[in-house]
């Protein structure tokens, strides 16, 4: 008989609805309210997200992640207009060309740097390449918060990054799949959410739902107003204005309005940082600094093994033994010592 199958490590996608949205939803189940966005959920929603980064915000919501990233960038861009990103970015590596599909054409200029973050110097040779109209205009910088290799940028390092940008009159787009574990991480350290995004230049915010406990609802934040000009008909001519719209923002006001969305994300990072230490402790050597809710790690092939013979699900990442491993809101601490405990065997035999 197979072993059950184990999908809390694989993915922080894997998890359930956290409580607070699910209750949210059945709460207003049985009443009828008005579509499309009038009603007073979504308009509670859209306060809190101001009150959350002390100034007045633009919110627009969307289904998924690679929506809330392809729509914002056809709206910051013209189809000649280029996108600066690193090269693990999700929007050049996950989502199938959907940025460049919904711009209708602008191109993505991927970067190498260590930990999946840029820096200034990372982008400053981007300015001279190309000639005049042979070459797309750069137009936006695109960083991923906290990153794809589970790191985060601090205020001070996004304060640099966006203050090169705008010198060459760049927008930037934070794209914030995991917004909530970075803000989290950085929160312990006194940074508030305003401090990781319009104080330190970030002018529009994929904040996402999806990994924290949400379902099927991103928030797109625009910081400055200009660039949200409009913006409403992007969302509906992209099929993703939801008619019951209030089933997505009961879900933000159920976990924005009492710290709900950064104690799960504070729980998930917990789990990564005890996950690392365990499998340190047996002999794994982190690729990465364990800043959210991701584990990078290298496993010897007959750990890998062993962990998939007992029904473990995760993912290779880097090079040939390489893996992520994610926590979510919902990793038990049953679940934690089961997976050490298959893992300790495994390093053992």
């Amino acid at each position: 008989m197979s072993p059950a199958a184990h999908y809390t490590f694989a993915s922080d996608n894997t998890a359930g609805i956290c409580p607070e949205a699910l209750a949210a939803i059945n709460a207003i189940n049985a009443a009828t309210e008005p579509s499309y966005g009038e009603d007073g959920h979504t308009a509670e929603a859209r306060r809190l997200f101001s009150q959350i980064f002390e100034t007045p915000c633009s919110v627009f919501f969307v289904f998924n992640g690679t929506a809330s990233n392809a729509v914002t960038l056809a709206g910051l861009c013209q189809r000649h207009e280029a996108v600066i990103c690193h090269e693990l970015a999700h929007i050049d590596t996950d989502e199938c060309g959907a940025p460049e599909f919904f711009t209708g054409g602008s191109k993505l200029l991927p970067l190498a740097a260590p930990h999946a973050k840029l820096r200034p110097a990372d982008i400053e040779p981007v300015f001279s390449r190309g000639h005049g109209v042979h070459y797309p205009r750069l137009r936006v910088l695109s960083l991923t918060q906290s990153t794809e290799l589970g790191t985060c940028y601090t205020p001070a390092e996004l304060h640099a990054l966006c203050a090169a940008a705008h010198a060459r009159g760049l927008v930037v787009q934070m794209d914030g799949a995991r917004f909530a574990n970075a803000a989290a991480a950085l929160g312990a350290k006194g940074h508030s959410p305003a401090d990781l995004t319009w104080r330190a230049g970030v002018d529009v915010l994929c904040f996402g739902g999806t990994k924290n406990g949400l379902l099927t609802t991103e928030a797109i934040v625009f910081f400055d107003p200009a660039l949200a000009r409009d913006f409403e008909y992007r969302v509906k001519q992209s099929g993703q204005l939801a008619s019951k719209l209030r089933f997505a923002t009961a879900q933000w006001v159920a976990v924005l309005r009492d710290g709900a969305w950064l104690r799960h994300a504070a729980h998930a990072n917990r789990q990564a940082q005890a996950l690392a230490a365990g499998l340190q402790s047996l002999g794994g050597r982190l690729i990465a600094p364990v800043e959210v809710n991701a584990v990078f790690i290298e496993l010897p092939p007959k750990v890998v093994t062993a962990l998939e013979h007992a029904g473990w699900h995760f993912y290779r990442f880097i090079g040939e033994h390489g893996y992520r491993l994610m926590c979510s809101w919902a990793t038990r601490d049953d679940e934690l010592a089961a997976f050490l405990r298959d893992a300790r065997a495994a390093f053992s035999a």
